[in-house]
């Protein structure tokens, strides 16, 4: 058996909002082994680990993890342009629309059945939306609108002086456009990056990102118990 060492993290805000009594395996090789009565204390326990990482893999499949979805995490370098880009920053009275977009956006989630409840994948991205409103987590929501209509959004944090994550991305059809108002963000702030995460299943997104000139950082694999 391959042991894995790691300890437990509980993940204090998906319990609260999913009313579950989930953990995250954070392995490490100087932690004790896992074992099976640490596990059967959560309901849920959830692994993120490097694809690369195959001996991971074959220890928590031992452990009784099953693999959920695989993650490719992407970055964009920011070039300087002239090209200014037009957007609108959401406001409070935009959360009601938003977060019912996003609620219907995200289809190919790790938050899906048998997991989650059916209706918590959309709850999780409304509220996520709705925080980056408020600029928890993201900093800022940015929109695109037709006719003083909201047709697309894009959430931005930036992680420190240099480089920005994309947290949300939707609309039909304006992937190209908002990846624009994105870097247009970055670049008004003076940052040389940004990264962007995908499900593997999501070969749309996957194709714009690299279209875009994006390149793989790195990949990675879901797994619960």
């Amino acid at each position: 058996m391959n042991a894995i060492h790691a300890t437990l993290e509980p993940l204090h805000w998906e319990n609260a909002f999913f009313s579950v009594n989930s953990s995250l395996v954070r392995i490490s090789d100087g932690a004790p082994p896992l074992t099976e009565a640490q596990l059967t204390c959560w309901s849920r326990i959830q692994a993120k680990i490097p694809a690369q990482r195959t001996d991971w893999l074959d220890g928590l499949q031992e452990l009784g993890f099953q693999f959920v979805e695989g993650e490719v995490d992407l970055r964009l370098r920011i070039k300087p342009s002239q090209h200014r880009v037009r957007f609108d920053i959401a406001q409070s009275d935009d959360i009601a629309v938003l977060r019912d977009q996003a609620a219907h956006a995200f289809r190919q989630s790790r938050f899906r059945s048998p997991w989650y409840q059916a209706d918590d994948s959309h709850r999780f991205y409304a509220q996520w939306v709705e925080n980056a409103v408020h600029g928890t987590f993201d900093n800022q929501c940015l929109l695109l609108k037709e006719a003083g209509v909201i047709r697309g959004f894009v959430t931005l944090r930036q992680l420190d002086n240099q480089q920005a994550r994309i947290g949300l991305l939707a609309g039909k059809g304006l992937g190209s456009a908002l990846m624009d108002v994105a870097q247009y963000w970055c670049q008004q702030r003076g940052l040389e990056m940004l990264r962007v995460a995908t499900q593997v299943s999501n070969q749309a997104a996957l194709r714009l990102y690299i279209q875009r000139g994006a390149t793989i950082d790195s990949t990675a694999f879901w797994l619960y118990r």
